[in-house]
């Protein structure tokens, strides 16, 4: 049978409605309704038909929705979370029963953490054998309904086209997250006919989205917030990953530059505001710019916009943001509403018709005020608290490469990362001009993330050049992707930071354990991370260790047609500053030998009673 792909329109019957489908087709056919183009997952018994239904319908229409096959499911998850994150499209992966489905629970847990909408499906053994422990069976809605934002498990066949349909709308919508669906074998092989259209009757979770986009921000709220703002001398806007997830950067920006109002981002917000803007303080929190962290200190009126006062931000919440006379705060999620941080004026309602409201307000009552003071106390903290390092030593350091890619790439390149210090490294030392060329694992810190989610973005961003900056220890956690880079002669550059070690770790064990490196020191590991590259397919794959070489070996790398693989020899010892310990404000933040601090000290060797850290 061909299919074709369909713009689902209310007026417009399906060209496939009343045809008898099987129920692998009729998933296949919905992806192409949903405008999927690429599926990431890894086969096995319980998903044959549906995989089987993929073959054919690349049959009839070649090209439009390849199935991407990894090395492991994890990475088929993370593929589709960097393929969302990039594109800001819906992420599909998909996998069989059993192990397939457990290798992606941290990859739906990292998805709903960060608010990433994917779809995963799952297979699952035929309905009559769930619960008695058939071959390669797992308790998938069990194990998931604490992970994702929602899951189905489709026991009645009629309901499978209509539970896609609604596995989409669920992931896209409101507060974006990761849906599941366990389709029984059996179910994929029931044929019945398919109807072009149907949702499931969810009236909880609708009517919260109508009240959502119900929610137009009024008159007397724009002007309460006008108000705080006219009394305020130093406003600052504190902007998260939720900007980027609605597609409200634009507005962000054009609000911030309207009136004058500097913008500090959380990890997850990064891109959210042209990091180069003269108005951008980069990225604040623990390891944020100590001039970010200095001006979150002085503002008077604090701005939050899709961001939540988590803990590696707000750290101590009663001590953030001290001097704040006013806190506001945008969300589209009602309950982050004075979760962790009483505010004086919140919106929950989405953020581009609120943003673009509240702008158009200012400029109809003519709001002005003169916040040039501001700027130049601000323009004065990214002077004299700039990101720095040790720039002459005989060991490459960490800083450095990233600030030699980033001469090239200009904030314009997708760079995606692992966990841990390159992580860090990457956020404070590289430009990022628009949404969505920052992909991370923010709230989870899976290591292993960055390898995967640069492939998937690779699919999803073929106009970009895509970087995966990763560090020896979280490569190896999915380091099996090397070949799938290659097998599907991906443009991916990789670089791996190698410091040999959890260097996240061991910067914590050197402060907070009196330098015990329990085991996370790996020099005596044996891993050749070029032999393994070159073997997995990478025509280049090279190792840098001598400074002098750095500006004309990056550049090579940059320009090769194809997978290029870098491995850097970094200082050992390089760490990340500045930091705010745990338990810490921002006034008790450690900056390092290299990075100035107002409070007098740079906090290197003070050590923190383990008790504190959490």
């Amino acid at each position: 049978m061909s299919h074709a792909q369909h713009a689902v329109h209310a007026t417009d019957p399906h060209p496939l409605s009343g045809t008898v489908l099987s129920g692998a087709d009729t998933i296949v056919q919905v992806l192409a309704d949903e405008g999927v183009d690429t599926i990431f997952g890894y086969s096995g018994g319980a998903i044959l038909p549906t995989y089987d239904a993929i073959f054919r319908y690349n049959e009839d229409n070649p090209g439009q929705m390849p199935l991407i096959v990894p090395a492991n499911e994890q990475g088929a998850g993370f593929m589709a979370a960097g393929y969302a994150r990039a594109s800001g499209k819906v992420g599909v992966a998909m996998v069989t029963s059993g192990p397939g489905a457990t290798n992606c629970v941290t990859p739906i847990r990292d998805c709903m953490a960060d608010s990433v909408p994917i779809v995963l499906i799952c297979g699952q053994v035929a309905r009559a054998a769930v619960g008695t422990d058939a071959f390669q069976e797992a308790p998938v809605s069990n194990i998931m309904s604490s992970a994702a934002k929602h899951v189905f498990m489709v026991t009645d066949p009629e309901k499978l086209e209509a539970t896609v349909r609604t596995a989409f709308e669920i992931a896209r919508s409101g507060r974006p997250g990761p849906v599941v669906i366990d389709v029984p074998k059996d179910v994929q092989n029931i044929e019945q006919r398919f109807s072009g259209q149907g949702l499931l009757p969810v009236p909880g979770y609708r009517q919260r989205m109508r009240d959502l986009r119900a929610s137009p921000l009024s008159d007397d709220k724009c002007a309460a917030f006008f108000r705080l703002l006219a009394e305020s001398e130093r406003p600052l806007i504190y902007a998260g990953g939720g900007v980027i997830n609605s597609d409200s950067a634009d507005e962000l920006r054009a609000l911030a530059q309207a009136f004058g109002i500097p913008v500090t981002t959380t990890l997850m917000g990064i891109g959210a505001f042209d990091t180069t803007d003269a108005l951008s303080m980069h990225m604040l929190g623990m390891h944020g710019t100590a001039f970010a962290n200095y001006a979150v200190e002085d503002c008077d009126f604090l701005i939050a916009v899709g961001a939540r006062f988590d803990d590696r931000v707000a750290g101590v919440p009663e001590r953030f943001a001290p001097s704040a006379k006013a806190i506001a705060h945008f969300d589209a999620d009602a309950s982050e509403i004075n979760k962790v941080k009483n505010v004086d004026w919140h919106h929950v309602g989405l953020f581009s018709p609120s943003l673009s409201r509240l702008l158009a307000y200012g400029r109809e009552n003519g709001f002005s005020s003169d916040f040039s003071t501001w700027h130049e106390h601000v323009t004065k903290l990214k002077r004299d608290y700039a990101m720095n390092y040790a720039r002459d030593t005989a060991l490459i350091q960490p800083y450095a490469v990233i600030e030699e890619i980033n001469r090239h790439t200009e904030g314009r390149a997708v760079i995606a990362t692992g966990v841990g210090q390159h992580q860090m490294w990457a956020a404070q030392y590289f430009d990022f001009r628009e949404p969505r060329l920052w992909l991370t694992s923010g709230s989870m810190g899976t290591m292993g993330f960055g390898l995967p989610a640069a492939i998937g973005a690779a699919f999803a961003r073929r106009d970009k050049l895509v970087i995966d900056i990763d560090g020896d220890a979280s490569i190896r956690m999915n380091i099996g992707e090397l070949e799938t880079v290659t097998t599907y002669n991906l443009p991916v550059k990789v670089v791996v930071l190698n410091n040999n070690g959890d260097g996240m770790v061991k910067q914590w064990q050197k402060l907070f354990f009196k330098g015990r490196l329990s085991a996370s020191d790996k020099s005596l590991h044996k891993k050749d991370f070029v032999k393994a590259a070159q073997a997995d397919g990478f025509e280049f794959a090279e190792r840098l260790s001598n400074p002098a070489d750095m500006a004309q070996v990056i550049e090579a790398f940059l320009n090769f047609q194809g997978p290029a693989f870098l491995e850097v020899m970094v200082d050992p010892d390089a760490g990340v500053y500045p930091m705010v310990g745990p338990g810490k404000s921002y006034k008790e933040m450690i900056t390092g030998d290299h990075i100035n601090n107002r409070h007098g000290a740079s906090g290197d060797e003070r050590e923190i009673d383990a008790s504190e850290m959490f």
